[in-house]
């Protein structure tokens, strides 16, 4: 969970980072795009139901890193996507503790009546 609050707060940082760097063009395009889905990704991937969300930041913390050379950014918002990127790539990877589990998928069907409560 704090992974993703973690996750969440760099989307959020991914928003106002142009303004607050001052930095445009298609880097603060590209920031304003990414913010908001890392952030809708991680605040989906705080319930342990549908953690798995959370691997979409996994690409998007890649993409964070690499457009910076691909868009030619100037050198704050390069710095930026070097911090940022690593960061939304370790917290991606951070799997959370498991308190309940949902679902079962086809095994459930093969167990016997006392084991599937």
């Amino acid at each position: 969970m704090w992974a993703q609050l973690c996750n969440t707060a760099i989307g959020v940082w991914l928003m106002a980072a142009p303004a607050v760097l001052g930095y445009g063009g298609a880097a603060a395009l590209n920031d304003r795009i990414v913010g908001p889905i890392v952030a809708t990704f991680a605040v989906v991937a705080a319930s342990e139901a549908t953690r798995g969300a959370r691997w979409v930041n996994l690409p998007i913390g890649l993409w964070m890193i690499l457009s910076r050379w691909i868009l030619g950014s100037p050198t704050s918002a390069r710095l930026n996507g070097m911090a940022v990127g690593p960061m939304l790539l370790t917290f991606a990877l951070v799997r959370g503790r498991i308190e309940e589990q949902f679902g079962g998928g086809w095994a459930i069907l093969f167990r016997s009546g006392s084991e599937r409560l």
